[in-house]
């Protein structure tokens, strides 16, 4: 009965914003580039005390994450004007959606623990997202109309499912069979790039870079242009496996650069532009400790370092949208009092600097931004202790939208 309503409730919402979606198109393409001011919602949770919303499609579905009562486990959550859905799991205790979706077609890509323990007694990429480290097995998922499939490996244990287009192509990694030297305890197989789908359960695996062992896919745009990583096995979370950052295109792959350093050179998204953002380590992180600051990259014109808000030291691009419109994230050192940023103009400026309303809340990080310009990332609350996912509006269209 409960899927029943998810999918009715769903399906009502999509009817209901297909023509809204075309306005919003063309007033995108109107708006001025000038900052704009936002109203900020506290999204909630699913009963626990943090929750993050890390990707916003252009009909406003905002996916991410929950923490469930008492904070042990997490799932995958959609916010969709103003309702929350838990998607539920692959029969494991947790699941999210933790890079940008770019699908405006209802459906879903994320990760999520199944009943099953890790033979190998693997952490994996998953557990680095997660409340507490289960050592279940970890799968990528596609979900779609209330229905959580799980995504095929290359043979190993463990897939991991990142970003999806409006094609249905999901971009992401996955192990296989290889017991890989380069690999440190916990981890022991070998993971690689692959694109899954169109069709169900297709899978592609994707070129490293000069013989890199490993790599991953963090992003894919609609044109089918991809990004990611690659460099050794490590323990299947960022610094030495992501030794280069790489775009595939055309059955080519090509090294992006970096800003200097070894080691955490790491593509978070891509526009249809094939504008390129992320995270890179400056020079002096030969031990592998991060010191990245968020990059833009285009073709034309190589890898740009866009910087902190000052007085910090560490930053991380996490979404673009196709104005070009970049948000993520600005720290002082170890990575505490982070803010919130968005970039456009050239400029950085602290979202929350940005934000018309008295919330109460403080944005600690943003990941994702629409082409309406709609921000969406987590925050903390020191009134309440609690962590919760928000969604930040360009005050002019939350006027229009009142005022329909």
């Amino acid at each position: 009965m409960k899927s029943k309503v998810l999918i009715c409730a769903i399906a009502a919402i999509i009817f209901a914003v297909l023509a809204l979606a075309v306005r919003l198109s063309a007033q995108s393409q109107q708006e001025s580039s000038q900052h704009a001011t936002y109203v900020v919602h506290n999204l909630g949770t699913l009963g626990g005390t943090a929750s993050g919303a890390n990707s916003i499609n252009n009909i406003g579905w905002a996916t991410g994450f929950s923490n469930r009562k008492g904070d042990k486990t997490q799932h995958a959550a959609v916010w969709i004007y103003g309702l929350k859905f838990d998607l539920g799991t692959l029969g494991g205790p947790n699941s999210g959606v933790e890079w940008p979706n770019k699908n405006d077609r209802g459906v879903i890509a994320g990760i999520s623990e199944t009943a099953a323990l890790d033979p190998l007694g693997e952490n994996w990429s998953c557990a680095a997202f997660f409340p507490t480290i289960t050592h279940h097995t970890c799968l990528g998922f596609r979900w779609e109309w209330g229905n959580m499939t799980a995504l095929p490996t290359l043979g190993g244990n463990n897939g991991y499912a990142a970003g999806i287009n409006n094609r249905g192509e999901i971009a992401g990694w996955a192990e296989n069979t290889v017991h890989d030297s380069t690999c440190v305890s916990p981890q022991v197989l070998q993971f690689e790039a692959v694109v899954w789908g169109p069709e169900k359960d297709q899978i592609k695996q994707l070129p490293t870079y000069h013989g890199d062992p490993d790599g991953a896919a963090t992003a894919i745009n609609n044109k089918g242009q991809v990004v990611g990583i690659s460099g050794i096995c490590g323990t299947a979370v960022g610094e030495f496996s992501a030794a280069h950052a790489l775009l595939w295109e055309n059955g080519t792959v090509t090294n992006i650069g970096s800003l200097g350093g070894v080691a955490w050179n790491t593509p978070a998204a891509i526009n249809d532009r094939g504008v390129v953002v992320g995270f890179s380590d400056l020079p002096g992180d030969k031990n592998g400790a991060p010191n990245f600051h968020a990059f833009r990259w285009t073709k034309e014109h190589g890898i740009h370092d866009l910087g902190t808000l000052p007085g910090d030291v560490l930053s991380e691009a996490l979404g673009i949208n196709e104005r070009g419109q970049i948000v993520g994230e600005s720290c002082q050192a170890s990575f505490t009092n982070c803010r919130a940023f968005l970039w456009e103009d050239g400029k950085m400026t602290d979202l929350n600097k940005l934000v018309a309303n008295d919330t109460g809340l403080h944005l600690v990080f943003a990941n994702d931004i629409n082409d309406r310009g709609q921000i969406v990332g987590g925050a903390s609350d020191q009134k309440t202790g609690t962590s919760p996912a928000f969604i930040a509006i360009p005050k002019c269209d939350s006027d229009d939208d009142h005022n329909e």
